[in-house]
């Protein structure tokens, strides 16, 4: 608890929480944020990697430059494993805060990017790789959904 001279330091949260419970919610807190930001870390990079090794363009602004339809690894668990890591990035950062209100960027961020840019991806990749990439649609959610995890499970048993 925050004496009254060091009320001012304190945010609102510690001023009112219970004492016992404050350092496990905390540790619980890190640990959980430090674990959502592993994998995100983790997703992100992964799928980075798989672009590399097929010499296919990064740039989310030129779609339409990509080499080749990457299907394989992350992007097997979801069509977008780099927005979906850079939204989990956001994620942790407000579960290690324990802060509600720091979610908000993290819900801004998807929600633009599926507003706006994943449909002018998704446009150009169809128009560029046709059947392939339609065929690749139905198989791999754009976000997450539970054919995430049966591709997650298929990755982790090789």
């Amino acid at each position: 608890n925050c004496s009254l001279f060091e009320r001012r330091k304190c945010s609102v949260f510690e001023r009112h929480r219970h004492p016992r419970s404050s350092v496990q919610f905390r540790k619980g807190s890190r640990a959980a944020g430090s674990s959502v930001a592993a994998a995100s870390t983790a997703l992100l990079a992964a799928s980075l990697v798989q672009f590399g090794r097929q010499r296919t363009t990064v740039d989310p602004t030129n779609p339409a430059a990509a080499a080749s339809l990457v299907l394989t690894g992350a992007n097997s668990v979801t069509r977008n494993p780099m927005y979906v890591g850079m939204a989990g990035l956001l994620v942790a950062h407000a579960v290690a805060s324990r802060s509600w209100s720091r979610f908000i960027p993290a819900a801004t961020f998807a929600a633009a990017i599926d507003r706006w840019q994943i449909p002018a991806e998704e446009a150009a990749l169809s128009d560029r790789f046709g059947q392939a990439y339609d065929t690749y649609r139905s198989s791999a959610p754009r976000w997450i959904d539970g054919r995430s995890l049966s591709a997650l499970w298929r990755l982790i048993g090789r």
